[in-house]
């Protein structure tokens, strides 16, 4: 079977719909019955994830729904010589979305060439390397999801680059025997990078470098500085472990309402989180959350409590539960237990740690990449580049009303949709997009409102999604943006009694409506003749 005969398999099987895969929500936390893993009394803690703390698992409802994130580190430490320092975290990528599963099956199950797969190969963005020096990827199906995952273990950046900042780049294939067929390339956010971690105090010239609140970061534990006894903090199976082969993302969240004395100059309204901060730790995947917890400098084993600077990348912490002093988070074999910390004898009321107790911080990033095929034969054409829509600016008002894409990867083949109805769209640079905002009365699905009676337009607001659809194939590009459409709110005012005319003149009305919105819409068709 070539990669033609599959996509016509896959076809075919979307249009019966005999082999969808159940899509496993994160939502299905919310009403389980919580029971935290820390004993010692510890009062459960609520699943439900903050609205800053969405879901990263890959999403797709409908059949033809795909997605691609990435998850890295944002700062990486150079090699030096023949010492490779791995990427720590390790980049992931997740591949979600039921037509994902469908390829992957119908590879596996192809007789030609002993099979094909999804495959994908990530390295450092840069045109001195080749594909030999990218990392393949191994995806592996999620349990209970329609998604798979797969980590690039052995990246790494040599000291032979020069560069401060450099991306990552994702190519995924689909491959049946000899045949490969190209889905697309993506690219991470740009990662710092550094020689060593800073053990200076931090100031806002290298805010850079410091951890931010509600930003999302991993945690790793390393024991006797070796690689192989590296333990990421993760959540799996609805429990907190430490895995040896994957992390979690956790948005790190400073609780005002119990700020600790010692604050510095970076008090919590700069958005940074000092030492003596109380912290919690929401996994970005399920919402589960650790008690609140104060996070403490560490120095040689030991906890530094009178320190208040703010927190740096890849800096040594501990994390002491706030109702319990010297109850520590630690590491225990594949476990994440509490750990009583001992006086130290060598200094009077300094605790001193165990190695399972002492944890690393890094911030990550998370990029994701959201698309829908209207037609599983449109595979046959990568969906990158990808456009990214960075902002919106809305001009003018009422029938006139224009909207302007401000973004990156913009081309003359897209056309910007509002829900389900397209817009007429200008391409003006490869950077910005105008559109003419529909009418709310013609949108014909994807709205969030409620709408008058007897088939009325919508008199209250309404929200529909931005996206972005490829002409050519259809394929259509999600988008984080919604438009509202607010109704005008007038006074009301006592209107005198109608004379005879009363409807020919609404009718008159309404008629030099109509002219000024076609009027307003061919002077938009002039302005984008060339």
């Amino acid at each position: 079977m070539d990669i033609a005969a599959m996509m016509d398999e896959l076809t075919d099987a979307m249009e019966d719909g005999q082999r969808e895969v159940s899509l496993h929500h994160s939502a299905c936390y919310q009403n389980e019955p919580v029971t935290h893993l820390l004993d010692g009394g510890h009062a459960a803690w609520d699943r439900r994830a903050e609205p800053a703390c969405q879901s990263l698992a890959p999403r797709g409802g409908a059949l033809g729904d795909q997605s691609v994130v990435i998850l890295h580190a944002k700062v990486a430490q150079k090699s030096y010589g023949n010492e490779k320092r791995f990427f720590c975290p390790p980049p992931c990528v997740y591949i979600g979305g039921n037509i994902w599963r469908l390829m992957h099956d119908l590879l596996q199950a192809s007789v030609c060439g002993g099979g094909g797969a999804v495959r994908g190969y990530m390295c450092v963005d840069s045109a001195a390397l080749t594909h030999s020096d990218a990392y393949k990827l191994n995806f592996e199906t999620l349990p209970d999801t329609a998604g798979m995952l797969a980590c690039a273990k052995s990246l790494f950046i040599s000291d032979q680059d020069k560069r401060k900042h450099f991306r990552l780049l994702l190519r995924l294939f689909l491959e049946v025997g000899s045949s490969r067929q190209e889905v697309g390339s993506f690219h991470s956010r740009p990662i710092k990078v550094i020689s060593k971690p800073s053990q200076k105090r931090q100031t806002m010239k290298n805010a850079d470098l410091c951890i931010s609140a509600s930003s999302r970061v991993a945690l790793f534990n390393r024991l006797r500085s070796q690689t192989v006894s590296t333990r990421y903090l993760a959540v799996e199976g609805g429990a907190f472990v430490a895995s040896a082969r994957q992390w979690t993302a956790f948005a790190i969240t400073l609780l005002e309402d119990h700020r600790a004395e010692h604050q510095g100059d970076f008090v919590l309204s700069e958005g940074f989180v000092c030492y003596g901060s109380v912290v919690q730790l929401v996994c970005t995947e399920t919402g589960l959350a650790l008690p609140p917890m104060v996070i403490r400098k560490v120095n040689k084993q030991h906890v530094v409590s009178c320190v208040d600077e703010p927190v740096s990348q890849l800096h040594k912490c501990a994390l002491e539960m706030r109702e319990s002093p010297r109850a520590f988070l630690a590491v225990a074999n594949d476990a994440v237990v509490l750990h009583r910390a001992a006086s130290s004898e060598r200094e009077a009321g300094r605790a001193l740690l165990n190695d399972g107790s002492c944890w690393t911080v890094i911030g990550v990033e998370v990029v994701e990449f959201a698309f829908c095929r209207g037609d599983a034969a449109s595979v046959r054409t990568p969906v990158t580049p990808f456009p990214d829509v960075a902002g919106l600016e809305l001009n003018g008002g009422g029938h006139v009303a224009t909207l302007e894409l401000h973004g990156d990867n913009f081309g003359p083949h897209l056309k910007v949709c509002f829900g389900a109805s397209e817009a007429d769209t200008m391409f003006k640079s490869a950077k910005s997009l105008v559109c003419v905002v529909p009418d709310v009365c013609v949108l014909r699905c994807g709205c969030r409102g409620h709408s008058g009676q007897g088939g009325r337009c919508h008199s209250g607001a309404v929200t529909v999604p931005i996206s972005l659809r490829r002409r050519c194939d259809g394929v259509l590009y999600r988008t984080a943006f919604s438009f509202t459409y607010t109704p005008e709110l007038r006074q009301p005012q006592r209107r005198p009694a109608r004379p005879p005319d009363a409807d020919g003149a609404r009718q008159d009305d309404a008629l030099l409506e109509s002219i000024h919105h076609e009027f307003a819409r061919s002077n938009f068709h002039l302005f984008t003749q060339p």
